[in-house]
């Protein structure tokens, strides 16, 4: 099993990264403020303006540590990596299942019922724990929606194109999204939540939703490159320049499990407020510095998490779900499965 190794999040404006010996050093105004050994590292997360020395990232390529560059919002600008590790034969299976409708579908069946299972349990988790905290309508509104991801997931498996199967996970999301706010404690008003936004988000949960899912597209990323599969070629998701399609097929299953639940625990305990955004003239919300920090240690936390996977029927972290999905998706392409067991969290 592969180890949940560390990755490193650099937030300090103007940070510089360099090499000593087998250790990545982190300084800010030539003081050092931090020292790791490469060896116990998966990836490297800067955000805002941070530099790295040409040593460090030629030293990151040779170790297939990720080295990525983001905005303050979490979004992606760059990626520093070496030469692609898993063999041709992969890749090309894969680029041909990609252009056979026949071969891609049952994965996007699995992938599109996955997510929407996992999202009929957040909201099934949240009437469970907190239905007395919540007004009869909310709680209405709650089940019904839980009914119609349910009936959705049942729809895909007699969905047989690959642009049906988008329609149900779009129907799927906009559902979910459409009583979202009814999970969020209702007596902070700084956390109310209109609808998803992007690019820029323009609340508070849509800027913590954002970067939450920042976090969990590069880990996407990383593992699909580490099992040797091209994150760029997917399956649910339409080839676009630029756009890492594959990663955001396997982040659908991961959203609700990791992300969606992790916000909704930091705004409900009250771990995040007000004071950790910032609101432009334009209308969009970032975190602050201090609250990207603090998110990141919870998220770390998260993946440290144990579970049952449901098809190996061991414990592992949350964190290394998503190997194991990109592990199980290469060996379907492989051959070696016989389909593609998407995560259904319990």
């Amino acid at each position: 099993m592969r180890r949940l190794l560390n990755t490193i999040y650099v937030t300090t404006e103007d940070a510089w990264l360099r090499k000593d010996r087998e250790n990545i050093i982190i300084e800010v105004e030539g003081a050092e403020r931090g020292r790791v050994p490469l060896h116990l590292l998966d990836g490297v997360v800067c955000f805002t303006r941070v530099g790295a020395s040409p040593a460090i990232m030629a030293a990151c390529a040779e170790r297939g540590i990720a080295l990525s560059f983001l905005a303050p919002n979490g979004r992606f600008l760059a990626r520093v990596e070496g030469q692609r590790s898993g063999n041709v034969l992969l890749r090309r299976t894969q680029y041909r299942v990609a252009d056979a409708p026949e071969r891609a579908v049952p994965i996007v069946r699995g992938v599109v019922a996955a997510k929407a299972a996992n999202q009929r349990t957040v909201i099934m988790r949240a009437l469970r724990d907190h239905s007395v905290t919540m007004s009869e309508d909310a709680r209405d509104a709650l089940r019904t929606v839980e009914r119609q991801l349910s009936h959705a997931a049942r729809r895909t498996l007699v969905s047989d194109t690959i642009d049906v199967l988008r329609g149900i996970e779009g129907d799927c999301a906009r559902l979910y999204f459409s009583v979202f706010n009814h999970l969020i404690r209702p007596d902070d008003p700084a956390f109310v939540f209109g609808g998803r936004s992007r690019r820029p988000p323009l609340d508070r949960v849509n800027a913590l939703l954002s970067f939450l899912y920042a976090m969990l597209g590069h880990d996407c990323r990383s593992a699909l490159e580490t099992v040797g599969l091209d994150p760029q070629v997917g399956l649910l998701h339409a080839d676009r320049p630029g756009r890492a399609s594959l990663a955001l097929d396997l982040m659908e299953e991961m959203r609700p499990v990791l992300a969606d639940r992790l916000a909704l625990s930091l705004i409900n305990r009250r771990q995040i407020g007000a004071r950790d955004f910032i609101v432009e003239e334009g209308g969009a919300v970032q975190m602050t510095e201090d609250a990207r920090k603090a998110v990141l240690v919870a998220w770390q936390e998260r993946k440290k998490e144990e579970l049952r996977h449901p098809f190996l029927g061991e414990s592992l972290s949350f964190g290394l779900v998503v190997h194991v999905q990109a592990q199980l998706l290469a060996r379907h392409l492989r051959g070696d499965l016989d389909g593609y067991p998407a995560f259904v969290w319990k």
